[in-house]
């Protein structure tokens, strides 16, 4: 069982820094990238951090397959490919069915933490994000991570691009039948 999941762990930013934040709570990074993900234990080894674990995944295959129900805290995604061109938007993690993944993983009171730098991509996100979950967006930066919670971030800051984010909460009133409706 994991406290907390994160999607996309890039260099590992936000995944060191929550674990060193929270030391009570396991933390599981992964990517697709061997990559990013040798540099984010590398980082996260020279820290001494016992409960950060990173590995080498894609998300449908972790939740689908390492994660039982209702067994996740906490999901975080930030900066997921939009793939804009419309022929490849079947590409996208954050599908209806993923969404579905996702709520059978979380626990009864577990959220959701979503970024993005991409306007139309948020606004498909909003979209269908309420559907599944309380959804709301946040304005301004993330409290306890001012100077950002990711390299994309930080970047996207610098350059003066403008960040969405948002939050969701696990709708515990949906039945897998409801559920099923929405997606």
């Amino acid at each position: 069982e994991f406290s907390r999941v994160l999607f996309r762990s890039g260099n590992g930013r936000f995944a060191i820094s929550s674990a060193v934040r929270r030391p009570d709570w396991d933390h599981v990074a992964f990517d697709i990238l061997p990559a990013v993900i040798r540099y984010g234990t590398r980082r996260g080894n020279q820290r001494g951090l016992s409960n950060l674990r990173f590995a080498v995944c894609d998300g449908w295959r972790f939740l689908e397959s390492y994660l039982p129900p209702e067994s996740v805290q906490e999901i975080h995604i930030y900066h997921p490919q939009p793939f804009a061109d419309r022929m490849q938007s079947s590409r996208r993690m954050l599908t209806p069915d993923f969404l579905g993944l996702m709520h059978k993983c979380l626990k009864v009171d577990g959220q959701v933490f979503l970024q993005s730098d991409q306007r139309d991509y948020w606004d498909y996100i909003c979209g269908i994000m309420g559907r599944v979950f309380e959804w709301q967006e946040v304005q301004g930066r993330w409290p306890e991570d001012e100077h950002g919670r990711s390299r994309r971030e930080v970047l996207s800051i610098e350059q003066g691009l403008p960040i969405f984010r948002g939050t969701g909460k696990k709708r515990a009133d949906l039945t897998t039948e409801e559920l099923q409706t929405l997606i």
